[in-house]
C-alpha cells in the first residue's frame, strides 16, 4: 500500500512538472515529436537519337470514273479497273492480304447553270493501299498500277515496322548524355554525385520521317523505268531525365 501510493506521488509530480513547462513554454497539447529527413538531387535531362532505315511502306492509288450513265456502268468501270490493279499488283509477290480496299464510292454527278442543278450521269471513286515490307517494290507497284488503269497516285509513306530496338538503342544514348551532363555540372558547381534514384523518360512519339527526294527518271507511264522512291531515314529519339543523389 505504501509503495502504491509512492508511485501515485511521482506520476504526479511528473504531470504537475510537465504542465508547468508547457504553460511556461506556451506548448500544446498533444505534444508530437516528428524527425523529417531532406535528400537534395540533382536533376539532369540527357538526349539520344537514332537514324533509322524505313522498313515498311505504303502506296495509296485510287480510281475516278466521272459521267458514267447510270451506276451500273459507273460500278462496272470502277470494279474492272480496281480488279485490274489487284491482278496486277499480285503478280509482283504481293500478298493480297497486303492490299486494302477503301473509300468505295458512287454518287451523282451535277452540273450548275447559275441557280439550276442538272444531273449529267455519275461519278465514282475508290482507293487502294498496299503495304509492303520491302520498300523497294515502291517503284514497281506504282508502275503495275497505273499501267492497269489507276487514275491517281495519293502518295507513300515510310514507316520502321517494330521501332522497339530503334528506341531501346535512342534510350541508352539519352542516359549516357545525361550521366555526361551531370558529371560536368557537379564538376563546375564542387559537388559529388551519389547513386541515380530516379529516371523518367519522356513518351516516346513516332519517328520522326527524314525523306529523301524521289528522283523523277521517267514518266509514271509508258513503260519507262519510272520514278526511284527512297524510303530516306527515320529519327527514333529519347528523352530521359536522371535524379541523382548530392553528396
Amino acid at each position: 500500500m505504501k509503495t502504491y501510493i509512492q508511485n501515485t506521488a511521482i506520476v504526479g509530480l511528473v504531470v504537475i512538472v510537465v504542465l508547468g513547462l508547457m504553460n511556461v513554454f506556451g506548448l500544446s497539447f498533444p505534444l508530437m515529436v516528428t524527425t523529417t529527413t531532406k535528400s537534395t538531387e540533382l536533376s539532369v535531362v540527357g538526349e539520344g537519337k537514332v537514324e533509322a532505315v524505313p522498313d515498311t511502306a505504303s502506296i495509296n492509288v485510287g480510281i475516278s470514273v466521272d459521267k458514267a450513265p447510270t451506276v451500273e456502268v459507273a460500278q462496272k468501270q470502277i470494279d474492272t479497273v480496281n480488279n485490274a490493279i489487284i491482278a496486277a499488283i499480285t503478280k509482283l509477290g504481293v500478298d493480297k492480304k497486303q492490299i486494302q480496299t477503301g473509300n468505295y464510292s458512287i454518287s451523282p454527278n451535277y452540273n450548275f447553270d447559275g441557280s439550276d442543278r442538272k444531273q449529267d450521269g455519275f461519278m465514282g471513286d475508290v482507293q487502294l493501299t498496299i503495304t509492303v515490307k520491302d520498300t523497294k517494290m515502291v517503284t514497281q507497284i506504282v508502275q503495275a498500277a497505273t499501267a492497269a488503269g489507276a487514275t491517281n497516285i495519293y502518295g507513300t509513306s515510310y514507316s520502321i515496322d517494330k521501332p522497339e530496338k530503334y528506341r531501346e538503342e535512342a534510350r541508352n544514348k539519352a542516359i549516357a548524355n545525361a550521366k555526361e551532363q551531370a558529371n560536368k555540372l557537379a564538376s563546375s558547381l564542387g559537388i559529388r554525385l551519389g547513386k541515380v534514384t530516379n529516371i523518367v523518360e519522356s513518351s516516346a512519339g513516332a519517328p520522326v520521317a527524314m525523306y529523301d527526294k524521289a528522283v523523277m527518271s521517267a514518266p509514271m507511264s509508258g513503260g519507262g523505268t519510272g520514278a526511284e522512291f527512297e524510303a530516306g531515314t527515320q529519327t527514333v529519339q529519347s528523352v530521359v531525365t536522371l535524379y541523382f543523389e548530392k553528396k
